[in-house]
């Protein structure tokens, strides 16, 4: 046992310094520098996710008391080493240690797990916090140690907890707490579970933790039920075929090699749960993880024939399918230990070495052209790369710092906005040392959870600096669209940013003295 721990302490430690490479040097996503805004404004619950994420996400800055794309993913970075130490402890329960030492190893591979759930800062982290606790707990519920006939206990209470604790991560919660439902009923000798007294107070105990969002929703007429169900509501006709895509694409985000067998896994053990309700199942362990694992993959998967799937939407429920390919390794393992140690090693490889490619060209630009650390001159142009829209924050932050009349100007306005979201999040980090002025955005499309965080007429007599990028000013000249609303609009400057020592982004600074009229928001 103790080899067993000191492997588990390994592949959690490689794992989580690999992701804080990452962490270290990647720009924050788009939806990430929005979610650096939540830490600013936090709320029972917010318009477009429950509220973990905020917490997940200031986490690092309010220990550290810095803002960076580092300090914004220390929570998610911490967090997933617990998931998978849970995940680990429900396998070795389930099956064994060796099921569980390849399922933290897959886990720790898998290149979309690595980010999603372990890197970003996103709802997800906190979600499958939760599932991977929920899934060890459950474990021991319905699958004693002693191996007598089941009988329920308090555990029902606590994985009613979890599972609302789950769904204060991401919405997604609520298909693990179907899934435990639907194994119980569709399993002879756990049926009795959802009759005991304990399953009432976990019921309670479910409404009482998810009550912050109910409550929240019931002020602002259940605005972010709205907006995510409508998300998945058909707006067109249903395509086969790009449900196929979907299963495709969820493949190679997984990594081949990982994701074939996921799926192969997954898809079988779904056949044998379903055999299972005419005859008892040889392993009744499978039922139980096809049953918080397969509806989020199925489900999401049919969602795709018609309606366009985020990459990270399908991933709890293959993350929860994990033990499944790692008791079916440790079985070829008996058989095939070569082949079993190639899979693993040769895709470990593979897949942290494309990682650290990708991370090289994201911060120093080694396929740029032009660039100073282009490999064989490079050969994508800053223009053809969608990967300048990741901001460098700690960047825009020293050259805004630099700039005498912009500092002066971010330090005397009443507000700072720009023209999307994820921008004004992105403005946000870069600013947070230099003022304390609120950030705000200014979009007739979509404000999100901006809408909730101040009012229309609140910046009516203020002046305010307008931040935004090369896409939306020179393409675009959206500067002219916020001129009527000011006194006076004019343009202090810009800022140039670099990559490789060539400049790849510049983002154009704006004075509006004095809001003459609120402006417009879109209807929620």
């Amino acid at each position: 046992m103790a080899r067993t721990n000191q492997i588990i302490l390994l592949l959690l430690g490689v794992g989580l310094l690999f992701r804080s490479i990452i962490a270290f040097w990647l720009p924050p996503g788009f939806d990430e520098a929005y979610y650096y805004i939540y830490t600013q404004h936090l709320d029972w619950s917010y318009f477009d996710h429950p509220p973990l994420v905020a917490l997940t996400t200031g986490l690092g800055v309010w220990l550290t008391g810095f803002v960076s794309q580092f300090t914004i993913r220390l929570g998610s970075l911490l967090i997933y080493t617990a998931t998978l130490y849970f995940l680990y402890r429900a396998t070795l329960h389930l099956f064994s240690a060796r099921a569980g030492i390849l399922t933290v190893a897959i886990a720790s591979t898998v290149p979309i797990f690595q980010l999603v759930f372990g890197t970003f800062t996103l709802p997800d982290v906190p979600l499958m916090f939760f599932w991977s606790l929920t899934m060890w707990v459950a474990a021991y519920e319905f699958f004693p140690e002693d191996g007598f006939e089941y009988r329920p206990t308090y555990r029902l209470a606590i994985l009613g907890l979890l599972v609302g604790y789950a769904c204060l991560g991401k919405y997604h919660g609520f298909l693990l707490g179907f899934g435990l439902v639907g194994f119980c009923l569709t399993s002879r000798q756990h049926r009795v579970a959802l009759v005991s007294p304990w399953a009432l107070l976990g019921l309670i105990l479910f409404i009482i933790t998810f009550s912050p969002v109910l409550y929240w929703n019931w002020q602002h007429d259940w605005v972010s039920f709205r907006f995510q169900s409508n998300r998945s509501v058909p707006d067109r006709r249903y395509n086969i075929v790009n449900a196929f895509e979907t299963a495709l694409f969820g493949s190679a985000y997984m990594f081949p090699t990982f994701g074939i067998p996921l799926w192969w896994v997954g898809l079988r053990s779904s056949w044998v749960t379903i055999k299972s309700w005419i005859s008892a199942p040889r392993l009744p362990v499978v039922p139980f993880l096809v049953w918080v694992s397969m509806p989020v993959v199925l489900i999401f998967t049919v969602i795709g024939g018609y309606q366009q799937l985020l990459p990270s939407w399908t991933m709890p429920g293959f993350l929860a399918a994990t033990p499944l390919l790692g008791w079916r390794a440790s079985v070829w393992e008996e058989r095939h230990p070569k082949a079993v140690r190639r899979w693993l090693v040769g895709s470990a490889i593979a897949i942290a070495s494309l990682m650290l490619i990708a991370l090289l060209h994201v911060t120093a630009g080694i396929a740029q052209k032009p660039g100073n650390y282009a490999i064989f001159g490079g050969f994508l142009t800053p223009q053809k790369d969608a990967s300048v829209e990741l901001v460098d924050v700690l960047q825009l932050q020293r050259e805004l710092a630099a700039s005498p009349q912009m500092l002066a100007a971010l330090r005397q306005a009443d507000f700072v906005f720009s023209n999307r979201f994820h921008l004004s999040g992105h403005v946000a980090m870069a600013i947070a040392p230099l003022t304390s002025a609120p950030v705000t955005c200014f979009d007739k499309r979509d404000v999100r959870g901006f809408a909730f965080w101040s009012t229309a007429d609140q910046w009516v007599g203020k002046t305010g600096i307008y931040i935004t990028s090369n896409r939306f000013q020179i393409r675009e000249n959206s500067a002219a669209g916020y001129a009527p609303y000011f006194q006076q609009f004019t343009k202090l400057g810009d800022v140039p940013l670099r990559r490789g020592g060539v400049i790849i982004e510049r983002f154009h600074v704006f004075q509006g003295t004095t809001l003459v009229k609120p402006y417009p928001r879109p209807a929620l």
